[in-house]
This record gives structure tokens, sequence and C-alpha cells, in this order.
């Protein structure tokens, strides 16, 4: 198992039963669109994790940006009302994969052969590969009180994360599951617009400490709400590829890492 067992609830998550668990995952992912596994981690790895993340915290890059849905600058060209051209407010801490110590328990996790072995199954691709950036594959993400993530799609086809602190109020991951088909270059507006305007009813996800989501994040519209509390609330980011040898854009690492390298 390679150290796995002291990293993944095995008894709770048997992500090396590939006949049984992993197709009920992907079963799960595919009928809800999102995939929560509750006390993924173990409690010796959450802790030890929870205190790597406080102890890295004060290297955090902070940034605040506006951007529109598709994570974009707002286009002079386009009208104000359209829901694509409207900007939405992100602010959050990031510590990069670089400066992860080696040894961490987030570094043996994403290198993984049954980790990297249960992604590939369950979203069913053929393999997945780091970035080649030192930056961009493992990142902790930090919001304070006040700090949120506005609406959007995400550039990747799918996201994994890693709950490791909750705030006691707001900080609360909202989505829908209908909007945009990347693929054939559709967005439905009207609903876009809808959910800016708070017109309609959102999903919402009670994650807690140690839980791993798997979400579709390209194609659904996503969001978290605001941190109401002096505790804060930090997530990690499990970064692949679906080709090798790519690096997050130069734009992007200036922008979320304060720095390209």
């Amino acid at each position: 198992m390679s150290g796995i067992d002291k990293i993944v609830n095995l008894e709770k998550h048997p992500i090396n039963s590939l006949d049984t668990y992993v197709l009920d995952c992907y079963k799960k992912l595919n009928s809800q669109y999102i995939l929560q596994l509750d006390n993924f981690l173990t409690l010796e790895a959450l802790t030890n994790i929870k205190i790597e993340a406080e102890n890295l915290k004060n290297q955090a890059y902070y940034c605040s940006q506006l951007h529109t849905i598709l994570l974009n600058k707002k286009d002079k060209l386009l009208d104000n009302k359209d829901p694509c051209n409207i900007e939405v407010k992100s602010d959050k801490g990031c510590v990069p994969h670089d400066l992860i110590p080696k040894n961490s328990y987030l570094n043996k996790l994403y290198n993984s052969r049954e980790f990297r072995k249960f992604i590939k199954n369950v979203l069913n691709l053929k393999n997945i590969y780091p970035y080649k950036d030192s930056l961009s594959s493992i990142n902790y993400n930090y919001y304070e009180k006040s700090q949120q993530l506005g609406w959007h799609f995400d550039n990747a086809s799918f996201a994994i994360t890693l709950m490791i602190s909750s705030p006691e109020k707001g900080g609360i991951f909202q989505y829908i599951t209908k909007g945009r088909d990347y693929e054939n270059n559709y967005i439905n507006k009207k609903l876009i617009k809808n959910v800016l305007d708070e017109n309609i009813k959102i999903n919402e996800l009670t994650v807690n400490p140690g839980t791993l989501i798997l979400f579709y994040g390209r194609n659904y519209l996503h969001r978290v709400t605001p941190v109401e509390s002096e505790k804060g609330r930090i997530l990690v980011t499990l970064n692949y590829n679906l080709e090798e040898g790519i690096k997050l854009g130069a734009n992007a690492r200036k922008t979320f890492f304060g720095r390209l390298n």
C-alpha cells in the first residue's frame, strides 16, 4: 500500500477495490454530478495536514480579483448585462506546491499509484499527469473572514479537493448542475443570470474536515460564499492534467501565487 493506509481511511473508502467501491463512486459521480467522500482522510493524516497548513499559512500569497463566470476580465465590447460579462469577486490566500514539504502526506497521496488509479477509474480517464511547473499541482487555499470564491466555471474539466478546516459560519460551497456544455460551446445565459440574481434555488454542500470532493467544475457553475467567522476555511486542491507536460498559464500563476516559478 506504500503507506496509503496511513493517509486514506481504507476501511470506509477502499479505493483499491476496483470491482465494487470504485464502480459505486463512478455511478454516484455520474448520477449526482458531484462525489462527496466524508472521512476520506485518516485522523492521523488530517491532524498532520492541519498542522502543516497552519505552519505554512504565513507564506500564503493573498490576492483579490474581479472576474466573470468564465474567469475572464470584463469585456468592454460586450453588454454590461450579459451574464458572461458580469464581474464577481474572489479573494483568498494560496500556498503553492513548491512550499509544501517533500515528505508531506499531501505529496504522498498525490503521487500514490493507488490514489491516481482510483481517480482515473472514477473519472473514466486513461491517464492523469501532474503540472509541469513547480507551483500548481498541490495548493493550500485559505479563506479568511469576508473572503470568498465568486461564481465561475473551472478551466480544468474536473476538480479534486480536500477540506482541511471549516469555518463556523459562511464559506459554503454552492453549485448548479446545469448551465454549460463546454464540449459543444453552449451556455444557458438565462439560467446563469437567474443564479447571479439569486432567483433560483442553489445546491449547497456541507463539507466537514477530511472530506474529499470530485466535481465537474468546467460545466457546473459554483462558488464559495463569504466566510462569516473568525475561524477561516482551509482547502487543498489536488490538480492533475489530462495531458503530460502542461504548465498553468503564466497569468494565472502570477495572479494566484504572485510569481512564475
